[in-house]
């Protein structure tokens, strides 16, 4: 949280000035009055006294923090979350870490100022150590990515269980040579998926050559280039894993560009089972995360902990996962 020197030395002005607009003395010029203030709400600094006098009042309010607001998969998620909070009287604020750490921690902030009830972080790009110190001003819930270390609420899907059974899947209909997209290792819930794939391969025999690896990938764009890269090779694998129908969807659109035909020429698999799965054509074989019900129960779940003051260190729920196979392989 910003102090006052900080809030000084981005103004140019003395602490003492700043320390006058905060207490709204009578004698500051106007200009360096909507210099503070500005500052202020640039640094989100909350002063003392407003501090003081949130302490221990309920604002209602819950934060929910996404990685990527244009990403479908969130806007199911929080729909479900919405629906729940309103019912119980609370409002929600979404806010994006855009993938970037701090983001993430300065979204945190809201917490420690008392301007939130509580906190669902629906993706991490932190670890569990720079979570954990935000965790004694209130409730902080896990939703979709989590930390293994954490010693917080998770709701949460099995992982490594969906990119196991998307890879048996293409093993199964005859498929040798598997290409995988996924996001960055960092992130707990991706290597997982990795590591369920990794494992369907190596109880068949087969391996992964490294050109067959597409990290960090995440969008439609970023499947339209991961099949120009696969179409330019000369050893192509016949199947892809994608970690996301988003990039499933972005392959099968620039494959019909270039008249490579889905699935003979290559099979696709994705991931969560989004509504443009089923409005592609062909449609996208996929894994279908229960969105709807994990954003329901980390609602609920937060709620509870809000309204009981429960000190809630550790529950975990792992909801189910299942294949939808459709034409894309």
């Amino acid at each position: 949280m910003a102090t006052i020197k900080e809030v000084a030395a981005k103004t140019g002005l003395s602490p003492t000035t700043v320390s006058r607009v905060i207490n709204n003395h009578p004698y500051v010029d106007d200009s360096k009055r909507k210099k503070v203030l500005q500052a202020m709400q640039e640094l989100g600094y909350v002063p003392n006294s407003s501090a003081r006098r949130l302490r221990g009042q309920k604002t209602n309010t819950i934060a929910v923090i996404i990685s990527r607001i244009v990403n479908p998969f969130f806007s199911h998620l929080v729909d479900a979350m919405e629906r729940i909070a309103g019912e119980k009287g609370y409002q929600l604020i979404l806010c994006d870490s855009r993938l970037n750490k701090d983001r993430e921690l300065a979204h945190l902030e809201l917490l420690k100022a008392k301007q939130v009830d509580g906190i669902i972080l629906a993706s991490l790009q932190n670890d569990w150590e720079a979570i954990e110190p935000f965790t004694k001003y209130g409730p902080v819930i896990c939703c979709n990515e989590y930390d293994i270390k954490a010693q917080m609420p998770v709701i949460r899907c099995d992982q490594q269980y969906g990119g196991y059974i998307g890879t048996k899947h293409l093993i199964e209909k005859g498929h040798t040579k598997i290409a995988y997209a996924g996001g960055a290792d960092r992130i707990q819930l991706t290597l997982d998926r990795k590591t369920g794939f990794l494992k369907a391969l190596k109880e068949h025999g087969l391996t992964l050559p490294e050109e067959w690896m597409f990290p960090s990938f995440y969008g439609i764009e970023d499947g339209k280039n991961i099949f120009q890269r696969i179409y330019a090779m000369e050893d192509r694998p016949t199947a892809i894993f994608a970690g996301g129908d988003e990039v499933a969807a972005g392959i099968i659109q620039e494959a019909k560009r270039f008249h490579c035909r889905v699935p003979d020429e290559l099979a696709v698999v994705g991931f969560d089972n989004q509504p443009i799965a089923d409005l592609i054509d062909p449609g996208i074989t996929t894994i279908e995360q229960p969105m709807k019900l994990m954003g329901t129960r980390a609602m609920e779940m937060m709620v509870d902990m809000i309204k009981n003051k429960k000190k809630v260190t550790y529950k975990k729920e792992i909801l189910p996962l299942q294949l939808v196979v459709r034409q894309s392989t």
